[in-house]
């Protein structure tokens, strides 16, 4: 249900602002993140399924290694290679590239993806993650943009295990040395933990949560043979295709099934990710 009101209403939004002579009639998707979105051109993919059907939702993207939600906010990029990126503070009066992206157009959807270890400690969430999301609302240009928490998944990193950070990196006010997650025993734990957090912060910013996660987890106890991940934590070509295939149906309200479109997916196997996406 949430779903379909979410249509609704990008759709009333698109119709709204095709009526300007002055802006152009598509639905423009802007995605912020880091790897875990672009590994494998996911929102590449994402695209080619969009135009089989709806060639007017145009897929954007702001997404750098390695950076956070408030690093999108506060780094300047000094430097990249294939596999990472070196930064600094900005000063008064400069602007990230991320925010550069954010004003150039009234967005009518913008997903955000954060690492999913942040999302595990409860100090990152209050202090970081939800202060940058709501700094990124604010720089929206579109009262009409609608807001999509890129919900992701366990790592492949053996249990019992716990992350932390330093408090300083966190916030100066926090007294204690380090900021930390519940310690984690096992994937079911793990993926209840994950899912919990994202919900949390998908509800205190109003926020539609995407459930690629759950789908990850589907996978792992349902069809181990299906291999989604490229390391611990980077999703692989099936991971990435099964993410397309889950924004395609948040985007549009229509299965995965009915896409034509495989990529350079093994065509069981993207017949299958599409069920599952489903």
């Amino acid at each position: 249900m949430r779903n379909i009101f979410f249509i609704i209403m990008v759709c009333f939004a698109w119709g709204v602002r095709s009526q300007d002579k002055t802006m152009d009639n598509g639905i423009h998707v802007l995605f912020i993140g880091n790897s875990l979105t672009y590994f494998y051109d996911m929102p590449q993919t994402l695209q080619m399924m969009l135009n089989e059907t709806h060639p007017n939702i145009k897929i954007h993207q702001s997404t750098f290694p390695g950076q956070s939600l408030s690093g999108h906010l506060s780094d300047i990029i000094t430097s990249r290679t294939e596999n990472g990126i070196s930064t600094r503070k900005k000063v008064e009066g400069e602007q990230t590239e991320t925010e550069l992206k954010l004003a150039e157009r009234p967005w009518d959807v913008v997903v955000l993806q954060s690492g999913t270890v942040s999302f595990l400690i409860p100090e990152v969430r209050e202090f970081k993650i939800n202060t940058a999301i709501t700094e990124i609302k604010d720089k929206v240009g579109n009262p009409n943009c609608k807001f999509i928490l890129f919900g992701t998944w366990p790592s492949k990193e053996g249990y019992p295990k716990e992350y932390c950070y330093p408090s300083r990196i966190v916030d100066p006010s926090i007294e204690k040395e380090k900021c930390c997650s519940p310690i984690l025993e096992s994937l079911e734990q793990e993926i209840k933990t994950i899912d919990k957090s994202y919900e949390l912060v998908a509800q205190e910013n109003d926020l539609l949560k995407s459930n690629n996660g759950e789908k990850y987890f589907e996978v792992l106890t349902q069809f181990p043979e299906l291999e989604l991940y490229d390391d611990d934590i980077h999703p692989n070509k099936n991971g990435a295709f099964l993410n397309a295939c889950i924004f395609y149906q948040l985007l549009t309200n229509k299965k995965a099934t009915d896409l034509k479109y495989i990529g350079d997916i093994e065509p069981e196997t993207a017949k299958l990710l599409k069920q599952i996406a489903g």
